[in-house]
Protein backbone atom coordinates (compact mmCIF):
# COMPACT_ATOMS: atom_id res chain seq x y z
CA UNK A 1 0.00 0.00 0.00
CA UNK A 2 1.28 2.85 -0.58
CA UNK A 3 2.45 5.45 1.90
CA UNK A 4 0.38 8.99 1.45
CA UNK A 5 4.21 11.05 1.81
CA UNK A 6 5.93 12.73 -1.50
CA UNK A 7 9.22 10.51 -1.12
CA UNK A 8 11.30 13.76 -0.23
CA UNK A 9 9.56 14.31 3.24
CA UNK A 10 10.70 11.05 4.45
CA UNK A 11 14.36 12.54 5.52
CA UNK A 12 12.65 15.32 7.03
CA UNK A 13 10.30 13.14 9.09
CA UNK A 14 12.98 10.69 10.03
CA UNK A 15 14.71 13.52 11.19
CA UNK A 16 12.02 14.74 13.54
CA UNK A 17 11.50 11.41 15.17
CA UNK A 18 14.96 10.82 16.05
CA UNK A 19 14.99 14.18 17.36
CA UNK A 20 11.85 13.77 19.32
CA UNK A 21 12.91 10.31 20.92
CA UNK A 22 16.25 12.09 22.01
CA UNK A 23 15.20 14.52 23.88
CA UNK A 24 12.58 11.40 25.18
CA UNK A 25 15.44 10.03 26.26
CA UNK A 26 17.09 13.34 27.71
CA UNK A 27 13.80 13.84 29.51
CA UNK A 28 13.16 17.14 28.18
CA UNK A 29 9.83 17.62 27.89
CA UNK A 30 9.77 20.70 26.38
CA UNK A 31 12.22 20.08 23.76
CA UNK A 32 10.04 16.63 22.63
CA UNK A 33 7.05 18.27 22.54
CA UNK A 34 8.71 21.31 20.24
CA UNK A 35 10.18 17.84 17.96
CA UNK A 36 7.14 16.01 18.16
CA UNK A 37 5.08 19.36 16.99
CA UNK A 38 7.23 20.05 14.19
CA UNK A 39 7.47 16.55 13.03
CA UNK A 40 3.71 16.55 12.59
CA UNK A 41 3.70 19.79 10.40
CA UNK A 42 6.62 18.45 8.19
CA UNK A 43 4.33 15.13 7.51
CA UNK A 44 1.50 17.45 6.36
CA UNK A 45 3.54 19.75 4.26
CA UNK A 46 4.95 16.59 2.21
CA UNK A 47 1.21 14.56 2.17
CA UNK A 48 0.23 13.44 -1.19
CA UNK A 49 -3.02 11.77 -1.00
CA UNK A 50 -4.53 10.37 -3.89
CA UNK A 51 -6.94 11.94 -5.78
CA UNK A 52 -9.24 11.23 -9.00
CA UNK A 53 -11.63 14.20 -10.77
CA UNK A 54 -14.80 13.11 -12.44
CA UNK A 55 -14.62 15.68 -15.67
CA UNK A 56 -14.94 16.02 -18.89
CA UNK A 57 -11.48 15.56 -21.40
CA UNK A 58 -11.33 19.26 -21.96
CA UNK A 59 -11.56 20.29 -18.43
CA UNK A 60 -8.18 21.78 -17.35
CA UNK A 61 -7.30 21.10 -12.71
CA UNK A 62 -5.78 23.10 -10.64
CA UNK A 63 -1.97 22.36 -10.83
CA UNK A 64 -1.65 23.15 -6.79
CA UNK A 65 -3.51 23.49 -3.59
CA UNK A 66 -3.98 26.72 -2.77
CA UNK A 67 -5.55 30.00 -3.09
CA UNK A 68 -5.74 32.08 -6.41
CA UNK A 69 -4.57 35.61 -6.20
CA UNK A 70 -3.97 36.86 -9.93
CA UNK A 71 -6.71 36.22 -12.99
CA UNK A 72 -5.42 38.23 -16.19
CA UNK A 73 -4.76 38.46 -19.39
CA UNK A 74 -1.36 38.64 -20.59
CA UNK A 75 0.27 39.06 -24.02
CA UNK A 76 4.00 36.80 -22.62
CA UNK A 77 4.31 33.07 -21.28
CA UNK A 78 7.61 31.97 -20.49
CA UNK A 79 7.85 30.25 -24.24
CA UNK A 80 5.76 32.34 -25.93
CA UNK A 81 4.68 35.84 -26.57
CA UNK A 82 0.97 36.07 -27.68
CA UNK A 83 -2.86 36.43 -25.40
CA UNK A 84 -3.11 34.22 -22.83
CA UNK A 85 -5.12 33.43 -19.58
CA UNK A 86 -2.80 33.73 -16.26
CA UNK A 87 -3.74 32.43 -12.78
CA UNK A 88 -1.74 32.52 -9.80
CA UNK A 89 -2.12 30.51 -6.96
CA UNK A 90 -0.44 31.03 -3.44
CA UNK A 91 0.25 27.88 -1.03
CA UNK A 92 0.80 28.59 1.88
CA UNK A 93 2.97 26.34 4.55
CA UNK A 94 -0.42 24.40 4.97
CA UNK A 95 -1.79 23.33 2.02
CA UNK A 96 -0.28 20.37 0.14
CA UNK A 97 2.48 21.07 -2.08
CA UNK A 98 2.34 18.11 -4.76
CA UNK A 99 1.83 19.86 -7.92
CA UNK A 100 0.00 18.05 -10.50
CA UNK A 101 -0.65 18.32 -14.30
CA UNK A 102 -3.45 20.62 -15.28
CA UNK A 103 -4.23 18.64 -18.87
CA UNK A 104 -3.28 15.37 -20.62
CA UNK A 105 -0.08 16.10 -22.82
CA UNK A 106 3.08 16.08 -23.91
CA UNK A 107 5.84 18.20 -21.89
CA UNK A 108 7.37 20.11 -24.91
CA UNK A 109 9.81 22.29 -22.95
CA UNK A 110 11.26 22.84 -19.41
CA UNK A 111 12.86 25.85 -18.04
CA UNK A 112 14.85 26.49 -14.81
CA UNK A 113 16.07 29.44 -13.87
CA UNK A 114 17.29 30.46 -11.16
CA UNK A 115 16.59 33.66 -9.26
CA UNK A 116 15.46 35.89 -6.26
CA UNK A 117 13.19 34.46 -2.92
CA UNK A 118 10.43 37.39 -2.77
CA UNK A 119 7.58 36.18 -1.10
CA UNK A 120 5.38 34.26 -3.39
CA UNK A 121 2.36 36.33 -2.69
CA UNK A 122 4.10 39.11 -4.13
CA UNK A 123 3.20 40.38 -7.82
CA UNK A 124 6.93 40.60 -8.41
CA UNK A 125 7.18 36.90 -7.53
CA UNK A 126 6.51 36.02 -10.65
CA UNK A 127 9.39 37.98 -12.56
CA UNK A 128 12.08 37.89 -10.12
CA UNK A 129 12.06 34.55 -8.12
CA UNK A 130 13.32 31.03 -8.75
CA UNK A 131 11.49 29.20 -11.00
CA UNK A 132 10.43 26.19 -13.20
CA UNK A 133 8.15 26.51 -15.82
CA UNK A 134 7.00 23.64 -18.09
CA UNK A 135 5.24 23.50 -21.44
CA UNK A 136 2.57 21.12 -22.60
CA UNK A 137 0.90 20.51 -25.83
CA UNK A 138 -2.36 18.90 -25.87
CA UNK A 139 -3.26 15.96 -28.22
CA UNK A 140 -5.36 19.08 -30.01
CA UNK A 141 -2.63 21.22 -30.51
CA UNK A 142 -3.49 23.45 -27.39
CA UNK A 143 -0.50 25.02 -25.20
CA UNK A 144 -0.86 25.37 -21.57
CA UNK A 145 1.93 26.43 -19.32
CA UNK A 146 2.69 25.77 -16.06
CA UNK A 147 5.36 27.33 -13.88
CA UNK A 148 6.42 26.32 -10.04
CA UNK A 149 7.58 29.78 -8.57
CA UNK A 150 9.98 29.81 -5.35
CA UNK A 151 9.04 32.05 -2.32
CA UNK A 152 10.35 33.18 0.94
CA UNK A 153 10.41 30.41 2.55
CA UNK A 154 10.38 27.73 -0.53
CA UNK A 155 14.28 27.05 -1.79
CA UNK A 156 13.90 24.05 -3.31
CA UNK A 157 11.82 23.19 -6.92
CA UNK A 158 11.48 19.31 -7.28
CA UNK A 159 10.12 18.32 -10.94
CA UNK A 160 9.69 14.86 -11.61
CA UNK A 161 8.89 14.67 -15.52
CA UNK A 162 11.35 15.61 -18.41
CA UNK A 163 11.08 17.00 -21.92
CA UNK A 164 9.53 14.88 -24.30
CA UNK A 165 7.51 12.77 -21.86
CA UNK A 166 3.63 12.39 -22.47
CA UNK A 167 1.85 13.20 -18.65
CA UNK A 168 -2.00 12.59 -17.50
CA UNK A 169 -3.85 15.34 -16.33
CA UNK A 170 -4.08 15.41 -12.76
CA UNK A 171 -0.77 13.53 -12.68
CA UNK A 172 2.08 14.41 -10.21
CA UNK A 173 5.13 16.41 -11.95
CA UNK A 174 6.89 17.90 -8.99
CA UNK A 175 6.66 19.52 -5.72
CA UNK A 176 7.88 23.13 -3.96
CA UNK A 177 9.28 22.76 -0.52
CA UNK A 178 8.10 25.34 2.02
CA UNK A 179 5.38 27.75 0.83
CA UNK A 180 5.07 29.30 -3.30
CA UNK A 181 3.09 29.58 -5.52
CA UNK A 182 2.38 28.17 -9.37
CA UNK A 183 1.75 30.31 -12.50
CA UNK A 184 -0.64 28.59 -14.99
CA UNK A 185 -1.17 30.09 -18.49
CA UNK A 186 -4.15 29.02 -20.94
CA UNK A 187 -5.56 29.46 -24.24
CA UNK A 188 -7.02 33.00 -24.53
CA UNK A 189 -10.57 31.60 -25.29
CA UNK A 190 -10.64 29.19 -21.88
CA UNK A 191 -14.01 29.13 -20.05
CA UNK A 192 -12.74 29.76 -16.97
CA UNK A 193 -14.69 28.19 -13.87
CA UNK A 194 -12.75 30.20 -11.25
CA UNK A 195 -12.31 33.46 -9.73
CA UNK A 196 -9.87 35.63 -7.82
CA UNK A 197 -9.98 34.91 -4.34
CA UNK A 198 -11.13 31.04 -4.69
CA UNK A 199 -9.66 28.19 -2.91
CA UNK A 200 -8.54 25.24 -5.35
CA UNK A 201 -6.58 21.71 -4.66
CA UNK A 202 -4.57 20.24 -7.48
CA UNK A 203 -5.68 17.28 -9.20
CA UNK A 204 -9.67 17.95 -8.50
CA UNK A 205 -11.08 21.82 -8.73
CA UNK A 206 -11.95 22.40 -12.18
CA UNK A 207 -10.12 26.08 -13.52
CA UNK A 208 -11.86 25.90 -16.67
CA UNK A 209 -12.56 24.27 -20.38
CA UNK A 210 -10.76 23.74 -23.36
CA UNK A 211 -11.42 26.09 -26.32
Amino acid sequence: MRIPIAREGFRYILLGVASTAFFVWLNIPTGWAVAAVLTVFVASFFRDPERKAMIGDKAILAPADGKILLIEETEKTPFKTGRSIKISIFMSVFNCHVNRVPQSGRIENIDYRPGKFISADKGSASAENEQNALHLVTEEGQEISFVQVAGLIARRIVCWVRKGETVKRGGRFGLIQFGSRVDLYLPPLTQLQVRRGDKVKAGLTVMGEMP
